[in-house]
């Protein structure tokens, strides 16, 4: 189980909804969040994946529980978070970690393939924010935190569908931030630099052999000579890095704070490294 910085019990009371919670990023901020007493709720459309992992958080003593939900669906987002309100009585964070990201040419990307982007990452954001409003409303406040990136800033040659939605993702942060106030409801992003998520270390990977084996350790060098020569902290992130400006955002540290998009990225996008080849 991850350790924080933070204070032990921090969170205790408090209810976690993490959506994409199973694994990588959205894995790291549930472990750190239910390492400061947070019950966290862990949503997927596959609820086996996240069953699995609230079981692991549990095994640690920690509590946790897994809800399956299509954040594209905004019927079945509102039946899961009505569900959660019945059985916990509260939430008082809403991390929108759920995405759907993966690189192709834009001149052949299917329009299948962009719909799914831009639905899961930027219309999921919006129905579960708009899903937990009238709970957190209720209870005096709370707090969202939806994952951005930082690709969009500069543009990525084979990332359109998801730079497209995670640049709607910021300035729906802004907005709600400014309608939200009024009810204590506090809304910010993350923009994460690279973490080696299986996305990311896929596009790091060689070409595979004839029989189709992958050379794991070209990989691992072919990451950590982009890390040295592109990162000024020189070293990929990891989920917990991540997790920890979660957690930050959502204490009492973080209680003036509204409508900020935070970059956790080692400095990777003030460097501004050279865009990779459409090709």
């Amino acid at each position: 189980m991850s350790q924080s910085v933070f204070r032990e019990g921090l969170f205790d009371g408090q209810v976690a909804l993490i959506t994409g919670g199973g694994s990588g990023i959205g894995r790291g901020i549930a472990d750190v969040l239910a390492s400061l007493g947070a019950h966290v709720v862990l949503a997927s459309r596959k609820l086996e994946r996240v069953e699995a992992a609230a079981m692991e958080i549990r095994a640690d003593g920690r509590k946790a529980s897994a809800v399956a939900v299509d954040v594209r669906e905004p019927e079945r987002v509102q039946s899961a978070v009505a569900d959660i309100q019945r059985a916990h009585g509260r939430i008082d964070l809403l991390v929108n970690n759920a995405a759907g990201n993966f690189y192709a040419p834009s001149e052949s990307l299917s329009p299948n393939a962009w719909k799914s982007v831009i639905e899961i990452d930027l219309y999921g954001t919006f129905f579960c924010s708009q899903a937990v409003l009238p709970v957190m409303r209720a209870q005096g406040g709370g707090s969202i935190v939806n994952i951005s990136m930082t690709l969009h800033y500069r543009g990525w040659p084979l990332m359109a569908h998801a730079t497209a939605a995670k640049a709607g993702i910021d300035a729906l942060t802004r907005t709600l931030a400014l309608e939200w106030a009024r009810d204590r409801v506090r809304i910010n992003a993350i923009a994460p630099g690279p973490i080696p998520t299986e996305g990311v270390k896929k596009a790091f990977a060689p070409p595979p052999s004839a029989d189709g084996v992958v050379d794991v350790f070209a990989q691992e060098r072919a990451m950590e000579s982009y890390a040295k020569k592109m990162i000024p902290l020189q070293r990929f992130g990891t989920p917990e890095d991540i997790a920890q400006m979660v957690a930050f955002l959502a204490s009492p540290a973080g209680a003036w704070i509204t409508g900020a998009i935070m970059v956790v990225d080692g400095g990777e996008w003030l460097a501004k490294p050279p865009m990779p080849s459409p090709r």
